[in-house]
């Protein structure tokens, strides 16, 4: 028997290629065919759950406020429009939306929860524990929150400093009612017995340094006019030795018409 001639390499390098353009052919045509039949509204989205910590929103309502925003089926919506849609309503701070096979969207929501009021009153805005500014209805919320101001970019830093400050007060039944960081970077405080503190420029260590001080030299000085440290009406805190002080019905002004010039 005759040996059988061997296959030349480039007809064997034809042979393979001619097989994986066929091979690739058909695998753009079932992608393809797939695509297309995903893409037809057989595969409807028939509801969405909402589920995690809802207390100022409803299911209902907030499938009202997204489901306007989808567009897509089953496989095709887009679950990062999905989420950006949940996240725009108010109070919703986080959420996280996956499918739920066969037909339905599955939306895990966290809310804001606001730690104090922030910017002017007439703002409908608040700031909640991550140091976040967020918009909502105010009337939702506990009228006794601190209220905060600042620059937006710097609204943490006001938390934070609002957290360094409030435990000063505290020993004194004191508590901060408005906290403000002014465009120049000086802290002034609000005390709930409307005592105005101006505390000055400084890392938050220093202002609070210069806070615990007054707070503890103030009280013999109070003292000495029969008052306590809720008489304080005002304070700047900004000289490096040491304050202004203002006491509620004390006064160093005199009434009396000065004495007439001698001629």
């Amino acid at each position: 028997m005759a040996d059988s001639i061997p296959v030349p390499f480039d007809v064997k390098l034809m042979n393979v290629t001619a097989t994986l353009v066929y091979a690739l052919f058909a695998l753009v045509l079932l992608a393809a065919g797939a695509w297309w039949v995903l893409r037809q509204p057989f595969f409807p989205l028939a509801g969405i759950k909402v589920d995690g910590e809802v207390t100022h929103n409803n299911a209902v309502t907030l499938r009202a406020n997204v489901a306007p925003q989808l567009a897509g089926n089953f496989f095709t919506v887009d679950l990062a429009k999905a989420r950006a849609a949940f996240e725009s309503v108010p109070w919703v701070r986080k959420a996280v939306v996956r499918r739920e096979f066969p037909n339905k969207l599955r939306a895990t929501l966290t809310e804001h929860v606001p730690v104090a009021h922030w910017g002017e009153e007439a703002d409908s805005r608040l700031i909640n524990g991550f140091g976040e500014v967020f918009d909502a209805n105010v009337a939702e919320v506990d009228d006794d929150l601190p209220r905060l101001g600042g620059p937006p970019e710097q609204a943490g830093q006001v938390l934070g400093m609002y957290r360094v400050l409030q435990p000063l007060f505290s020993p004194y039944e004191l508590a901060i009612d408005q906290l403000k960081l002014s465009s120049r970077g000086s802290w002034s405080v609000v005390l709930d017995s409307g005592a105005v503190l101006e505390l000055g420029r400084g890392r938050s260590e220093e202002v609070a340094a210069r806070t615990q001080r007054f707070l503890v030299t103030v009280a013999p000085v109070a003292k000495q006019y029969g008052r306590s440290v809720s008489a304080v009406e005002g304070a700047d805190l900004r000289h490096n030795e040491g304050y202004a002080l203002r006491l509620r019905g004390v006064t160093t002004v005199t009434t009396e018409p000065p004495p007439p010039r001698k001629k």
